[in-house]
């Protein structure tokens, strides 16, 4: 029998906690840290070093020799540069350990390398990182040792954010401070500060390692660039919420305890849609914390399947025809006196505060829907969006039976005199429980659902940060509760102002509510006569962002400068036709290099067995029909990959940013799916052992 894990004991373990902050610091610095913890502010020099030493202690006597200020740069993954804690050796020759407060606080890495967007030159190097006091720092342990991770913002030497988390916590001050002036108006003088709270769903695949390697397209672009559907997929419905293989489950043990360790609460995990699919959701923390171990979570579903002798794809789209992977964002905010202003309560009518936050809500997702569609815009979600396996792109809010009832009654009449109540469902067996129902049923295909407290934001990427949605989605709903405090700061008559200012936000942004099926043509056609946007992929929402009305509301906030959208959006080019470019290579390489040879070679047994059936008397026709119909294909494969080849020389060859990623999307991507077709069609008809990759049934059903 395996070990048992005492859960209790080792969460946290490697997280330097306010817990042991508070054992460790003497008072006065507890105190200190805690204060600008909670109230901003920084922190005195001489408090920084007594922090900075009690924090080095702990990882050393926890085996660390190195620490990092662990940053996310715009590349949408973790960055990190180690440094021991050793000094110079004193005259007796004895080295000794040190981290000071300076060291703590800021560093400088390196910014020339890192994606800014014309932010910075390549010869302008200078960058510094500055320690982000409110995620707690934590021990990373690898093949490395263990590296003492201090959670830190990234910024150029000229004052641009240059990473994602600098934008996220501007944009969580905008939105606490202008939620406080909404909590106010109804009596709660409680609140110092109003806090978004997230819990990621995190959606992801496993493949065996041996297969993964003879796989050039997963190795490099994340997706399988060529494959033939097996003859069992996901049709059956009988991997969602199956029985765990062995295999998985052991990954799923030690996943757990190595992200239990570093204070990341995850709690739910189970089989997805999809063969080889799986999830792990945690509890809600707040946002930048959330991003801070999503970001983990990532990285060590990675580590740990390599030693499970496996990979874990993170892609939106690792399989054509099969379930794709999101990740849905959970987004509520709360007081820090404990009001959930997502809360309806048991008469959604009469609460007068959460109707002004829907309505304000509303009123946000309506007015930026281009702006949020953007914000979960990454390159392999243009794959999963509207593929009636996720959200459309057609940004729409689902509320519930009771709810739109609710506001179709303050729209029509003014006033909300009734409401619905979920009532019993009776299971008609007598050993079994009468079940309270809840008012409303969910919907899966709604991108940003309303789920009983919280909003769910359906359309984020499984590969993609979690802190642009959420910066977004804080911008937007500050900029709504600033207009609406404007006016009812004042108002003479306030019960009236209220009123009157819900009914005007429901009226005009009720076309953004919709509780129908998000995967019918009837919905796009609908979504076009109520003017809703759809933006289709990536590239098409980049220039959202630089719009005058967005510059307008990040600017108004402090989140971004225009500066620093316009990078943005140039980076958003350079990544899409980075990513198509290595894909378009790939494709060439896997199918001049292996697919080509290997159906030449069968087009060779085919001609060879003609003759020697022939010679032997026989009918020949069978093979010979066989061998036109695979010389055809192998024909149609060679033009396009030779179209491919001319297509990926120009577009590589460009120099205008958009103008490349168009191109890539238009011409590229066409003729990547014209050398696709031809290749998954000889797939199915090529002696397997001939076949020079494996297939999605091994690479799904092998694990």
């Amino acid at each position: 029998m395996s070990e048992v894990m005492n859960v209790e004991e080792i969460f946290g373990k490697n997280v330097f906690t306010l817990g042991k902050m508070k054992e460790r610091l003497p008072k006065d610095a507890f105190k200190e840290v805690k204060k600008v913890m909670d109230q901003g502010g920084e922190l005195s020099m001489a408090t920084a070093n007594v922090v900075a030493k009690a924090m080095k202690d702990w990882a050393v006597e926890n085996g660390a020799t190195h620490y990092t200020h662990w940053f996310q740069p715009l590349t949408g993954i973790t960055a990190e540069k180690h440094d021991a804690f050793v000094t110079h050796p004193d005259e007796m020759g004895k080295m000794i350990t040190e981290f000071s407060g300076k060291e703590l606080i800021k560093g400088e890495p390196d910014a020339s390398s890192f994606p800014s967007g014309g932010l910075r030159a390549t010869f302008e190097a200078r960058g510094y990182t500055a320690w982000d006091i409110t995620s707690p720092a934590f021990l990373k342990e690898a093949a490395t040792g263990a590296i003492l991770c201090i959670p830190t913002a990234f910024c150029s030497y000229t004052g641009e954010a240059l990473d994602k988390k600098t934008p996220l916590l501007r944009s969580m001050e905008a939105v606490s401070k202008q939620a406080l002036r909404i909590v106010r108006l109804f009596g709660n003088t409680g609140a110092t500060k109003v806090t978004a709270s997230v819990g990621p769903e995190q959606e992801y695949f496993l493949v065996d390692e041996k297969l993964y390697k003879q796989r050039p397209d997963l190795m490099f672009s994340g997706r399988t660039l060529f494959g033939a559907l097996p003859p069992k997929g996901q049709e059956m419905e009988d991997h969602y919420f199956g029985v765990i293989r062995e295999r998985v489950g052991a990954y799923m043990k030690d996943l757990n305890e190595e992200l239990w360790k570093l204070g990341v609460t995850a709690k739910t995990q189970h089989n997805e849609v999809a063969p080889a699919q799986h999830e792990l959701a945690p509890i809600y923390e707040t946002a930048n914390i959330a991003v801070d171990h999503n970001q983990l979570v990532m990285e060590t579903m990675k580590r740990v399947a390599v030693k499970h002798g496996m990979r874990c794809l993170l892609h939106e789209k690792p399989y054509a025809g099969v379930n794709g992977s999101g990740k849905h964002d959970n987004w509520s905010i709360t007081t820090d006196n404990g009001v959930n202003l997502l809360d309806p309560g048991d008469t959604p009518n009469e609460n007068i505060q959460f109707l002004l936050v829907l309505a304000c809500i509303m009123k946000a997702v309506d007015t930026h829907a281009d702006l949020l569609r953007q914000s979960a815009s990454d390159v392999g979600n243009d794959h999963r969006l509207g593929a009636n396996e996720a959200p459309p792109a057609i940004i729409s809010m689902f509320l519930g039976e009771q709810l739109e009832d609710v506001v179709k009654q303050l729209v029509e009449t003014g006033s909300a005199d009734s409401v619905k109540q979920g009532g019993k469902l009776e299971t008609g067996v007598s050993t079994l429980p009468d079940l309270q129902k809840d008012a409303t049923d969910r919907n899966r295909t709604s991108p940003f659902a309303f789920t009983g407290n919280k909003f769910e934001f359906r359309m984020v990427g499984s590969a993609d940060s979690i802190a642009g949605p959420n910066t977004t989605l804080n911008a937007i709903v500050a900029e709504a509760f600033c207009e609406a405090a404007d006016i009812l700061e004042k108002a003479d008559d306030f019960d009236a102002a209220v009123h009157d200012l819900i009914k005007e936000y429901m009226t005009k942004h009720q076309r953004i509510i919709f509780n129908g099926n998000g995967y019918s043509d009837e919905w796009v056609k609908e979504a076009e006569k109520r003017g809703l946007p759809n933006i289709k992929s990536m590239i098409e929402a980049a220039s959202t962002i630089t719009d005058p009305k967005a510059v307008a509301l990040f600017e108004k906030f402090g989140i971004y400068t225009e500066a620093e959208l316009k990078s943005r959006e140039e980076i958003i080019y350079e990544t899409y036709a980075k990513s198509i470019n290595i894909e378009a290579l790939t494709m060439i390489d896997m199918a001049g290099k292996q697919i080509i040879p290997a159906v030449v070679k069968y087009t060779k047994v085919l001609a060879d067995t003609i003759n020697a059936v022939k010679a032997a008397g026989a009918d020949a026709s069978v093979q010979t029909e066989l061998l036109k119909q695979v010389s055809k294909k192998l024909e149609a494969m060679q033009k396009a990959l030779v179209k491919l080849q001319k297509a990926e020389a120009k577009g590589s060859s460009m120099t205008d940013a958009k103008e490349q990623a168009f191109f890539y999307k238009d011409t590229v991507m066409v003729i990547m799916a014209e050398l696709r077709k031809p290749a998954d069609e000889l797939e199915m008809i090529v002696d397997k052992e001939l076949w020079p990759i494996p297939t999605y049934g091994e690479l799904m059903f092998e694990v």
